[in-house]
């Protein structure tokens, strides 16, 4: 199933709440939060205590992307403020097995994920683990880039290697640079979950959110 998961990294937080339910509203089934802590990243966002206060504006899965360093410190807490699904990157944990694992452990789905310039072959070990599997496809940190040409092989390639494995029901997400005009390139390379931030919230919410999920079937 292809899911959209708008990112309110690009939203107008002076409207936040107004447009999270335009999101749902629209069709959007996930919403993509993205947690950067100025150190595994170069920018700085939101935290905890805005993803607990939107909770109950929406009831889409909350789809929250960690670009932190040293992850699992903060899993409890992202887990309790009602994150559904908890990604983390393959770069910034010494022990992925125990992120995944204490993800799990408090009932969450689990998400591993990659800069562009990192090999999909260091997810090998984390593959039949996990929830999900993410390709930046711009570098992480920025919202506005546009998307890196080469991760079409890379989110091909990976679920080439999904589908040999028995696990071509696994989901891969894509995040960056993704608009109108290369979305259904994406999708056919193998990516089943978008993440969209400013071709959705630039302009009407609803309306854009409608229109990917028209190309998106």
């Amino acid at each position: 199933m292809n899911i959209l998961a708008p990112s309110i990294l690009s939203a107008d937080f002076k409207n936040l709440g107004s447009q999270i339910r335009d999101c749902k509203s629209a069709g959007a089934q996930y919403l993509h939060i993205d947690v950067m802590d100025g150190v595994f990243v170069p920018s700085i966002s939101f935290g905890l205590p805005v993803i607990k206060s939107i909770r109950d504006a929406t009831d889409a899965i909350f789809d929250v992307h960690l670009m932190i360093t040293n992850p699992i410190r903060y899993i409890k807490e992202f887990a309790a403020v009602g994150s559904d699904i908890i990604t983390f990157h393959q770069e910034a944990a010494p022990d992925p097995w125990a992120v995944i694992e204490l993800i799990h452990s408090y009932g969450k789905k689990a998400g591993i994920t990659i800069k562009p310039g990192t090999p999909i072959d260091v997810l090998e070990p984390y593959l039949k683990n996990v929830d999900m599997v993410l390709i930046m496809s711009v570098e992480p940190g920025f919202g506005g880039q546009k998307y890196i040409p080469s991760s079409t092989d890379k989110i091909r390639d990976l679920r080439n290697h999904l589908n040999t494995l028995g696990l071509k029901d696994l989901d891969i997400e894509v995040d960056g640079g993704i608009k109108t005009d290369n979305v259904e390139m994406v999708l056919n390379a193998g990516a089943n979950v978008i993440v969209a931030g400013s071709a959705i919230f630039n302009g009407n919410v609803q309306s854009n959110v409608k229109e990917f999920l028209k190309i998106m079937g």
